[in-house]
């Protein structure tokens, strides 16, 4: 009996034994690389890895836009030499080729709260802080609509500068997002294309228009050779 009993506490022991040492070890693997590829964590040290020739330096991939930023603007700094040229911003259109009304009211808002106090609601450039002259500010801000230099200003030149600052306004790229930046430029255009087509004479302004003293003389002759 006990020799019954003391083999089968050897033949457990063996087999608890054996168990401990079972490991999946295959003969060959195809991808070693990618069956045993080191893990690393995102803030870790990887300073062994350029001790092992291995170039990594955490950043994401060139082109890469973060959530939430769409319409990216790749543009840092304009012309040669001077961020003022504007040479390469002139040719960037605004991405918002259709805005309803819904959106243009809230880009109107967007306007108000932080260009409305120097542009002025009318964008005529009286808004609180120049007040026809009586505000804090001595000199009188740019005139949006009624001003055939900002009428006349690419779209994509006038993001740039909400975006990077131009003269004594600073960047507006922290209190508005792309969208929201590109949403005012649209609202601003909005209102200079409005102001640009009212001003132009139209087909018939142009027929019953005064003449001038060459086409009355002009025609004075013709009636007179009749």
């Amino acid at each position: 009996m006990k020799a019954k009993l003391i083999t089968s506490l050897i033949i457990t022991g063996l087999l608890v034994a054996g168990c401990n040492q079972v490991r999946r070890t295959p003969g060959r693997v195809y991808m070693p690389d990618m069956g045993y590829s080191r893990a690393y964590e995102t803030y870790a040290d990887h300073s062994n890895l350029a001790k092992e020739g291995v170039f990594y330096n955490n950043m994401p991939v060139a082109g890469t836009v973060a959530r939430g930023e769409e319409m990216p603007f790749l543009l840092t700094k304009d012309g040669v030499g001077d961020s003022t040229n504007y040479v390469a911003s002139k040719q960037v259109t605004n991405p918002l080729t259709t805005i309803d009304s819904v959106q243009m009211t809230e880009a109107e808002r967007l306007y108000l709260i932080n260009c409305g106090i120097c542009h002025g609601p009318k964008l005529d450039g009286n808004g609180p802080l120049y007040k026809d002259g009586n505000g804090p500010f001595p000199a009188k801000p740019a005139t949006l609509v009624g001003d055939v230099k900002y009428e006349t200003m690419p779209e994509g030149q006038m993001f740039y500068s909400v975006t990077y600052g131009k003269n004594l306004m600073g960047s507006y790229a922290s209190q508005l997002s792309r969208h929201q930046r590109w949403m005012v430029i649209a609202y601003i255009k909005s209102k200079q294309n409005a102001a640009l087509s009212t001003s132009k004479p139209s087909a018939s302004d142009s027929a019953t228009a005064t003449p001038t003293m060459s086409e009355a003389a002009s025609k004075a002759k013709t009636g007179s050779k009749k």
